[in-house]
C-alpha cells in the first residue's frame, strides 16, 4: 500500500496519481483517500505521487519510504555503560522520541532520549548514569548526541524535551533544562565543565513513605546520596541541524532564588527537603500569541506548581511570564497538577492555554480556572464529545480521599466544570478516552477504578477493555483502536473484547507499567499513525505503518494545533496519547464502524 499526506492547503478538488518505477499505475486520478493499494508491486519499486490541480499534474513527489516488513529500520548504538559512584553498572534502553523537521527538507526526524538502567524516581536515592538525546533521519543518519552530563538524573520526570520551530525559520529546535557539564551535539560544554553537583552522603526527614528509609524508631528518612538539589540550572534551545548550543538561560523556575538552598528552605517552598516534588518537570509547546510557538516549562504539581513561558526569537531566549501557584490570589492552584500537561485553545480566542490537570492557565499566564481535584496520574484533552459544545478534560485521579471520594471525571476544558464523575475508593491510576464504540457519539470513556465503560453522558454501556494507556488511528475506520505494551488491538464492541492487530515482535515498550512507545504518530502518509517502538536490544527504532486501506480522506493530523502540540508534549513525564481539535466519526449511532 503506498499513501501520502493530504495539506491543508490542497484543494478540495485535488486529485492524485501514483507512480512505479516512472510509469502510471492509477487508471484515473484518485479522488478519495490519500492511499493506493498496488496489488502488483515490489518492496524494491519507487513510488512517486502527483497532485492533480486544475486539469494539471505536479511535480512528482520525493519518492516513498519502502517498509517491506511492515516497519522502518533505524539502526542505534547505544551509549557506553559505566558504574556509577555507588558501584551500581548500568547500561541504557532507548526510551521516549519526538518528532520534528530538523533540517527543513519536509520529511520528519526522530529525536530520542537514552535512559540508563539506573534511573530514579524522585522519590528514590541513588546516582544515576548520564540521559543523552540523540537525532536520526528517518534513512538512519544520526545527526548529533548530546550528553546532559552528570548534574541532570535520569528519570521519568527530570528531563522533557521540546523539540518545535520556535524561531520560524522552517527548522525544529530542540528545548531542555541542561545543567553544568552537559555537552552539545558538538561537544562544547554549558556552565562548568568540571562540577559535580551530586550529593554524596546525608539524610533528610521525609515525610512520604514511598521511597523512605526507616529507622529503628520508626523515623522516615530520604537518603541524599545521587539527588542533586545545588547547582547552577539552565534552559537551552539547540540547533536541531548539528545540536549545537544556540542560546542558554538560567532555568525558571528555578528550586530556590540562588540556586543552593537549605533543607528547610527547600522544604517550605516546595513541601519536602529532598528534590521529590521541586524536581518533578513538564514540557510543552503553546501558541500563547496566536501566531508563535511557546516553549512552556513547568515545576512541581504535588504542592507548589510554576509554570515559565518562553519564546525563542532572532537568537535570543526570552520569558514571557511566569505562572506560580504561590503568589497572591493562586493558592487554589496548588496540588492540582498532573504527572502529564495538554496544550489547547480552551476558550477559543485563538491562543492556547496550558491545562495542567486540574487547572488551567491562560495565554497571558493568568489562571483560568481551578478545581479541587487533587493530582492525576492521566488525562487527555480533545474534542472528545462533538455533542457537548468546545473541549472537554478527562482525568483519573490519585488522590481519592483529598477529592472526596472522586476517582474519574469529565470536565468542560473551557470552565473546568464537572460534567460528570465516578467514584474510587483507591489510586485511580490509569484511564483512557477514546472512541471505540460506534453506538455511542463521541469517545468512550474508562479508568482503573472500575471495569465499566461509559458514553458521553457518564452512562454505564458495557465492559470496558483491560487496555487503559494509548489509543490510536490504525485501521481504515475513524474509529480509535487500542495500543498497549507492543499490541495494538481493535475493540470489538459486540462482544466486549479487543481482538489483535499487531502484535509487534522483538520489540519493547517503555517505562514499566506505563507501556508505552517511544512514539505515536502521524509521521509518515496519510492520516493513520506510525508506532515507534526500540528493539529489544536498543539496536534499532522501528517505525510501524499501518497495512491497512482506508477510504476516508483527511488532512495529516500534524496539521491540527492540538494534535501536534501532543506530539510535542507526548515525551513528559507519565506520556499520553495526541487528541485532536475536532471529532472526526459521526455525529449519529451507527452499529458499523465507518
Amino acid at each position: 500500500m503506498v499513501s501520502w499526506r493530504l495539506l491543508p492547503a490542497d484543494a478540495r478538488s485535488v486529485r492524485f496519481d501514483v507512480y512505479r518505477d516512472g510509469r502510471k499505475i492509477t487508471p484515473q486520478p484518485i479522488a478519495a483517500a490519500t492511499s493506493f493499494v498496488d496489488r502488483d508491486g515490489s518492496a524494491t519499486a519507487r513510488y512517486t505521487v502527483r497532485a492533480i490541480a486544475g486539469g494539471k499534474a505536479g511535480v512528482p513527489s520525493a519518492p516513498a519510504l519502502i517498509a517491506a516488513k511492515g516497519y522502518l529500520s533505524i539502526p542505534l548504538t547505544p551509549p557506553p555503560g559505566g558504574t556509577a559512584p555507588d558501584g551500581v553498572a548500568y547500561t541504557y534502553n532507548a526510551n521516549d522520541a519526538s518528532a520534528g523537521d530538523l533540517d527543513g527538507d519536509g520529511q520528519m526526524e526522530l529525536i530520542l532520549k537514552w535512559d540508563p538502567t539506573n534511573s530514579h524516581d524522585n522519590s528514590q536515592a541513588g546516582y544515576t548514569g548520564d540521559v543523552f538525546i540523540d537525532a536520526y533521519k528517518l534513512d538512519g543518519t544520526r545527526l548529533w548526541r548530546i550528553d546532559l552530563g552528570r548534574n541532570i538524573r535520569a528519570g521519568a520526570h527530570y528531563t522533557q524535551f521540546q523539540v518545535f520551530d520556535y524561531d520560524g525559520d522552517g527548522r525544529a529546535e530542540v528545548a531542555m533544562k541542561t545543567a553544568d557539564g552537559t555537552l552539545d551535539g558538538v561537544g562544547k560544554a554549558i556552565g562548568d565543565a568540571k562540577a559535580d553537583w551530586r550529593s554524596t552522603s546525608g539524610e533528610v526527614p521525609q515525610p512520604d513513605k514511598t521511597g523512605a528509609k526507616i529507622l529503628a524508631d520508626g523515623t522516615k528518612v530520604a537518603p541524599l546520596a545521587g539527588r542533586i538539589l545545588k547547582g547552577p540550572e539552565y534552559l537551552t534551545v539547540f540547533d536541531g541541524r548539528t545540536g549545537r548550543a544556540l542560546a542558554t538561560a538560567p532555568y525558571d523556575p528555578p528550586r530556590y532564588p540562588g540556586g543552593n538552598p537549605t533543607f528547610e528552605q527547600m522544604r517550605d517552598t516546595w513541601g519536602d527537603g529532598y528534590g521529590n516534588r521541586s524536581d518533578r518537570f513538564l514540557a510543552g509547546t503553546a501558541y500563547l500569541d496566536g501566531r508563535h510557538p511557546s516553549m512552556i516549562f513547568g515545576r512541581g504539581y504535588y504542592a507548589r506548581t510554576v509554570i515559565a513561558a518562553w519564546d525563542y526569537r532572532a537568537g535570543k531566549l526570552t520569558k514571557r511570564w511566569t505562572f506560580d501557584s504561590a503568589a497572591p490570589g493562586n493558592a487554589e492552584y496548588a496540588g492540582r497538577g498532573n504527572h502529564q500537561l495538554s496544550i489547547a485553545d480552551v476558550d477559543g480566542d485563538g491562543r492556547d492555554e496550558v491545562v495542567y490537570g486540574s487547572m488551567a492557565v491562560d495565554d497571558n499566564g493568568k489562571g483560568l480556572w481551578t478545581q479541587p481535584l487533587h493530582h492525576g496520574d492521566t488525562m487527555h484533552v480533545g474534542d472528545l464529545d462533538p455533542l457537548h459544545p468546545g473541549l472537554e478534560k478527562w482525568g483519573v485521579f490519585e488522590e481519592v480521599k483529598r477529592n472526596g471520594g472522586i476517582g474519574s471525571a469529565l470536565l468542560d476544558a473551557r470552565t473546568g466544570e464537572v460534567l460528570w464523575k465516578k467514584p474510587a475508593d483507591t489510586d485511580t491510576g490509569r484511564g483512557l478516552a477514546a472512541d471505540i464504540d460506534p453506538r455511542h457519539v463521541g469517545d468512550e470513556y474508562w479508568g482503573s477504578n472500575s471495569r465499566e465503560l461509559f458514553d458521553g453522558k457518564g452512562q454505564a454501556i458495557g465492559p470496558a477493555p483491560r487496555q487503559t494507556n494509548f489509543a490510536l488511528y490504525w485501521d481504515g475506520d475513524l474509529l480509535h483502536e487500542l495500543l498497549d505494551g507492543t499490541t495494538i488491538s481493535k475493540w470489538d464492541w459486540k462482544t466486549g473484547t479487543a481482538v489483535p492487530l499487531l502484535h509487534a515482535a522483538d520489540v519493547a515498550s517503555g517505562n514499566g507499567t506505563k507501556a508505552n512507545p517511544a512514539l505515536q504518530a502521524d509521521l509518515l502518509g496519510d492520516w493513520r499513525e506510525e508506532v515507534v517502538w526500540r528493539s529489544a536490544d536498543n539496536r534499532e527504532l522501528r517505525v510501524y505503518v499501518t497495512p491497512y486501506p482506508t477510504t476516508h480522506r483527511m488532512v495529516t493530523l500534524l496539521a491540527d494545533p492540538i494534535y501536534r502540540a501532543g506530539v510535542a508534549w507526548q515525551n513528559t513525564a507519565y506520556n499520553q496519547p495526541p487528541h485532536l481539535s475536532f471529532f472526526p466519526g459521526p455525529k449519529f449511532p451507527s452499529e458499523t464502524a465507518e
